[in-house]
């Protein structure tokens, strides 16, 4: 059973329904100490916190005892001063018991956000260390959800569920003595009670969790409406196909179903609280009334007015616990769905990571080479086949061919964002796999299509590259990008918000920023991965003579589509069905006749002729 985000480790009305039962997780030894493992650092809190709660637990019940005195020995008894000092006495007993609420629970808090602070932080860094096929194959919201919706569920489990549990068996056991010493007869009746609170709970408890279950299917679909047709692109498709009005009532409709759906859910729990409160009433009817033939028809001795008022006092304060306590079972499901979730993240290897003894070489030439490569993302579909080819230091290679022919598979494993299936990489003759694998990707530059920006000003992230960069460098890295010009006339300059993803800016802004980020990191080798593909002829002509300077004297790996770019490379690699089928200069590669050719005829050649003003054949 997946947990949904919604639940949390707060109180819920009834016991586990028969769904919940069914699709509970197991219980180990194993996850429970894993869990544990979390509350170790705070031990000592957590037993203070406990000795807190205890304490309470008794001093709320003297109020309760003295009342009874109060009555007897205060009002009938007529005795003034000792009414007075058992009024003081209850007061007194009630301000210390508030004092220590406050301190139970500022140690409940400082518990709780340590160890949710502890969760993230670790589920954070793990997930950095992912390969990039974790982040391809798993859906964003669900990362997110568990980063954010199923560790605050813990934090609730902790600050509330454990906590009150261990408040209701403290003030379950203080009270029950605390009523047996009182009378014998009175406590059994007052208890026999307690059994009833079992039949509206597992009854509610059953209607509630399948009404929670369809409201959260809804709010699924309200959520999937709301991510697809409020977000920039969703809300400029909609408007294209003038479709306002086909949207707004799906989502009125979803509305309108999740309406009746927390009625009907509310109602159950009203229905509950009466049936609750109708036990709740009988308990000290049921105490009068017994206590009132002990004393009226059986005249039994020790029994007073007072006594009876106390153990009224004592039922009543006891209810709550019980009630909470028959959910406890659920809340225990519910946090170890919870942590499970957490665990099952935790719990996956991180793939790619630098070895122990993995090399940093003082300096690197840039000499790539790529030795019977096989890849693939299932065993299915292979991606790439015995791929073998060499770049010099220094040299630019360009890599063409059809659009999934694996170009962009070879430069993923070149930064190691996957590792190869067979065969190695190698830069400078050692394994990149041997390579420390930070000192590996700070060697590698790589700009990719997609231009990605952080939601900060320009500086931000243009720095993203090197933290300590000076405005001097900044400012020279921008002239070499072809955009300092644009930055210069922005009000705000290098201070300017760019937005979510960029969306401030236009594709050729973008990825100009993006290329000064990475004339910024300094690379000595340089990935580019169709970078002006979705450009315009304009932004393309600048990006191009922003990539030129950027090459020089470095090891490149172009893909592209430019043909200026393709006959500028010192070697032309054609990528077909995931192997090399072509090798050489543009030359050459035209007179083999090949794909090659094909490519040049269907992608290239259109170029030169809409250059030279030449109309496309009919």
């Amino acid at each position: 059973m997946m947990y949904s985000g919604r639940m949390s480790g707060g109180r819920n009305y009834g016991m586990a329904s028969d769904e919940e039962i069914k699709n509970r997780p197991k219980v180990t030894k194993e996850l429970i100490f894993r869990i544990f493992s979390y509350l170790k650092p705070y031990r000592i809190w957590l037993f203070f916190c406990i000795i807190t709660i205890v304490l309470i637990s008794v001093l709320n019940v003297m109020p309760a005892v003295l009342t009874g005195r109060i009555i007897d020995e205060g009002f009938i008894g007529g005795d003034f001063s000792l009414l007075v000092m058992l009024i003081a006495a209850s007061l007194g007993v009630m301000i210390a018991s508030n004092l220590l609420s406050l301190f139970e629970n500022y140690l409940n808090v400082r518990i709780s956000q340590s160890i949710t602070k502890d969760m993230k932080n670790n589920l954070y860094a793990h997930l950095q260390q992912m390969a990039h096929r974790f982040f391809t194959v798993n859906k964003q919201g669900d990362i997110i959800t568990r980063m954010t919706s199923d560790v605050n569920g813990v934090q609730s489990v902790i600050s509330t569920t454990l906590t009150s549990t261990v408040s209701d068996v403290a003030v379950l056991v203080t009270s029950m003595a605390a009523m047996f010493q009182k009378n014998l007869i009175l406590s059994l009746v007052g208890i026999l009670i307690l059994p009833l609170f079992v039949i509206p709970t597992k009854a509610v408890g059953k209607k509630r969790w399948e009404l929670a279950q369809k409201t959260q299917m809804k709010y699924d679909d309200s959520n999937q409406l709301l991510n697809e047709t409020l977000s920039v692109s969703g809300q400029q498709l909609v408007k294209l196909f003038t479709n306002e009005e086909e949207e707004y009532k799906k989502y009125s409709e979803i509305n309108e179903d999740i309406m009746k759906l927390r009625i009907r859910e509310n109602m159950a729990g009203r229905w509950f609280r009466m049936a609750i409160s109708t036990f709740t009433n009988m308990g000290p009817m049921l105490i009068y009334l017994v206590g009132g033939v002990l004393i009226l028809k059986y005249n039994t001795q020790g029994l007073t007015v007072g006594d009876i008022t106390v153990m009224v006092t004592l039922l009543t304060r006891m209810y709550r616990p019980v009630s909470s306590l028959l959910g406890v079972q659920v809340e225990f499901y519910r946090a170890l769905i919870l942590f499970e979730r957490i665990f099952e993240y935790l719990d996956m290897p991180i793939e790619i990571k630098s070895k122990a003894d993995a090399v940093i070489p003082s300096r690197i030439a840039g000499d790539l080479e790529f030795k019977n490569v096989n890849f693939h993302y299932s065993k299915d579909k292979e991606i790439l086949k015995d791929v073998s080819f060499r770049v010099p230091a220094k040299s630019m290679t360009a890599v063409v061919g059809p659009s999934g022919s694996g170009k962009t598979t070879v430069t993923n494993l070149l930064l190691r964002l996957y590792d190869v299936v067979d065969g190695k990489i190698t830069i400078d003759g050692i394994d990149i796999r041997d390579l420390d694998l930070k000192f590996l990707r700070e060697t590698i530059g790589m700009v990719t299509q997609d231009a990605y920006l952080f939601n900060g000003t320009i500086r931000e992230n243009l720095k993203y590259a090197r933290k300590n960069a000076t405005d001097d460098e900044l400012i020279a890295a921008c002239k070499e990008a072809n955009i300092y010009d644009f930055i210069s006339s922005l009000t705000d300059g290098f201070d300017t918000i760019v937005g979510n993803r960029g969306i401030k800016l236009s594709g050729g802004e973008k990825q100009r920023i993006s290329i000064a980020r990475v004339i910024l990191k300094n690379p000595g080798i340089i990935v580019f991965d169709e970078a002006t593909s979705s450009l315009d002829s304009i932004s393309e002509n600048l990006i191009q003579e922003a990539i030129e300077p950027l090459l020089k004297d470095r090891t490149s790996m172009v893909i592209a589509h430019r043909l200026s770019t393709i006959m500028a490379a010192d070697q032309i690699l054609v990528v077909d069905k995931g192997q090399i089928v072509e090798q050489g200069v543009h030359e050459e590669l035209l007179k083999n006749g090949g794909v090659y050719k094909k490519l040049y005829e269907t992608q290239f050649k259109h170029l030169i002729n809409n250059i030279k003003g030449i109309p496309e054949a009919v």
